[in-house]
């Protein structure tokens, strides 16, 4: 599928069709992760970057970012930025999460306003990794 092509700027998809070019039960997995832990709702967005064009999602909590994920066809990308404040705390993770992560990391030069960390979840282990650097980025408030 033409992804590009098919959802341009004047055409936004819906939440299932995101899920369908996916084809990945992650997918479901990110975003309950962080609409139940954060009660935050997705942010549709169309992005005109060279880097990584079209339709993301972004996440925030109180005017800040948690993420942006991006669709990928049969996987995503999740952009997580470990700001300065982050950085000793996401180091001294790093050796609990996946190679590839670690690899990602250690390959990520620190420049303005912190670590871009681009994400390719491919697997359950990384996903795990993405939702502890989220939780890095801001903590899990435990509901009573």
């Amino acid at each position: 599928m033409e992804w590009l092509k098919l959802y341009g700027p004047d055409k936004q998809p819906s939440a299932a069709e995101i899920a369908r070019y996916i084809n990945s039960s992650l997918w479901d997995e990110m975003n309950h992760f962080l609409q139940e832990n954060y009660e935050t709702q997705p942010d549709y967005s169309y992005s005109c970057c060279s880097g990584q064009p079209g339709w993301n999602v972004k996440y925030q909590k109180a005017g800040r970012s948690l993420c942006t994920l991006y669709p990928m066809d049969g996987y995503f990308i999740v952009l997580v930025v470990i700001g300065a404040k982050e950085q000793t705390e996401a180091e001294l993770v790093m050796p609990m999460c996946d190679g590839y992560t670690q690899q990602l990391f250690s390959n990520t030069a620190f420049s303005t306003g912190g670590r871009w960390l681009m994400v390719a979840v491919t697997s359950e282990a990384v996903l795990k990794d993405v939702e502890r650097l989220i939780q890095i980025r801001r903590k899990i408030k435990r509901r009573a």
